[in-house]
């Protein structure tokens, strides 16, 4: 299980170029990729950080971004494509990979593991790997989910980013804040074994996730927003955003698989790539609206002038950000990165909780009373006594079923006293 799906700008000569028959084809292949089955084993995970040049706080952005060169150089041979077309993109020792987002933000995608005990030892050994890295360019990392100091600022210039950055430009200033001045904690965690143990596992990733994303909220202030107290403000960017895109009604479908494919070939494109075989082609905006149905049915053959394959299909995946993303396992986006190395409070916790199927039963009915209440924990957060309780709850029960038993256990006791992350970080600062 890869936890990062990578795609270069333009495909290479293995992209699958296959053409798409129909939408029954489309959906079929949808729901394969999307959801690999298998009995759950292997969890991983990613941590995003944002990123200062110089400055004097560990804890503040209030210095500069890095140059893209700052960056390259720092990392070498680490560095992604995105900044060196050359690289060679190693792996740091314990098999993350590094990868930087629009706004200069660093991101490392570990390798996967059997367990989180050994997921979060490799990723804090290659964290400290990173840090050194990046220090040999005076960059540190910020622990922060959200900019509250700087403007936003995008310094990729890739096409995708740029489409994006069009996109979500006639929505307002949400797109270019998620891209360049936000920074999330993401845990990847098996599909499951069967149809069945799919919908489980996917049912309680949605229906706690309003009393998770309350419980680890900490990204209260975030430079450019609009004006309104927040307790996740890097979740905010998002709910903000396309809803067709980032808020699928994901909770309300009886069969995940069949519900995202057909949910995902009627999300609007975000943007057409020209194919390997139109090397000096320019396309990348897409028709406003349109859907990638529509492009499949050939209600866009004017405007493109050729049909999606498995390729387009595969790319438009990607464009898809909704709180739970199928990437043929379950991608959990809607956690604020953490406090110094408070990041494997959640990764036990999501852990916890898909432990046995007994497990998932107690805990989706623990977050039954919140299940949809994204808006809330976003708002909110523990400030909502409901949200709190759920939140409480489902960490006490990760605890019971967690070797890191009392890390969790105190964290449910900080959701238990209405604190933030940053409460209890704060608390332990000598």
């Amino acid at each position: 299980m890869s936890v990062t799906l990578e795609y270069p700008e333009m495909p290479g000569q293995t992209a699958d170029r296959e053409e798409l028959s129909s939408r029954a084809a489309a959906e079929a292949y949808v729901g394969g990729v999307c959801f690999k089955l298998g009995p759950p084993a292997l969890i991983g995970a990613e941590l995003e950080w944002l990123t200062v040049k110089g400055g004097s706080s560990a804890n503040s952005t209030d210095a500069p971004r890095p140059t893209l060169d700052d960056l390259a150089g720092a990392l070498g041979p680490h560095a992604p494509r995105s900044l060196d077309p050359a690289s060679p993109e190693l792996a740091l020792p314990g098999g993350s990979r590094v990868t930087v987002e629009p706004g200069g933000q660093i991101e490392l995608s570990s390798s996967t593991y059997p367990d989180a005990q050994a997921l979060c030892a490799a990723l804090r050994a290659d964290a400290a790997v990173l840090r050194a890295l990046l220090g040999t360019r005076g960059i540190r990392t910020v622990p922060l989910a959200a900019d509250a100091s700087r403007p936003p600022q995008r310094l990729l210039e890739l096409p995708r980013y740029r489409a994006m950055e069009r996109h979500f430009a006639g929505i307002g200033p949400f797109g270019t804040l998620m891209m360049c001045n936000t920074a999330a904690g993401q845990v990847s965690v098996d599909a499951g074994a069967d149809a069945a143990e799919v919908a489980a596992r996917w049912h309680l990733l949605h229906a706690a996730g309003p009393a998770l994303l309350a419980a680890f909220a900490c990204s209260p202030r975030l430079r450019g927003a609009p004006g309104g107290e927040w307790a996740s403000q890097r979740m905010r960017t998002w709910l903000r955003l396309d809803h067709s895109r980032a808020r699928p009604p994901a909770e309300h479908w009886a069969d995940p698989i069949a519900g995202y494919a057909t949910w995902a070939l009627d999300v609007p494109l975000l943007c057409v790539r020209p194919c390997a075989q139109e090397p000096g082609a320019v396309q990348w905006t897409a028709p406003p609206g349109a859907t990638f149905a529509d492009w499949l049915s050939g209600a866009l053959d004017d405007e493109i002038g050729r049909r999606p394959d498995r390729a387009d299909l595969d790319y438009h995946l990607t464009t898809l950000f909704p709180p739970v993303r199928a990437s043929g396992y379950l991608e959990v986006r809607y956690l604020d990165a953490q406090p110094g190395d408070t990041w494997s409070t959640p990764v036990h916790a999501i852990e916890a909780l898909l432990s046995a199927p007994e497990v998932v039963a107690e805990a989706t009915a623990l977050a039954a009373p919140t299940t949809g209440r994204w808006q809330e924990a976003a708002h909110a957060g523990l400030a909502d006594g409901e949200l709190r309780a759920a939140a409480e709850a489902l960490l006490r029960l990760a605890a019971a079923h967690s070797a890191q038993q009392a890390e969790l256990e105190s964290a449910a006791e900080r959701c238990r006293a209405g604190r933030t992350p940053h409460d209890d970080a704060t608390e332990v600062q000598p």
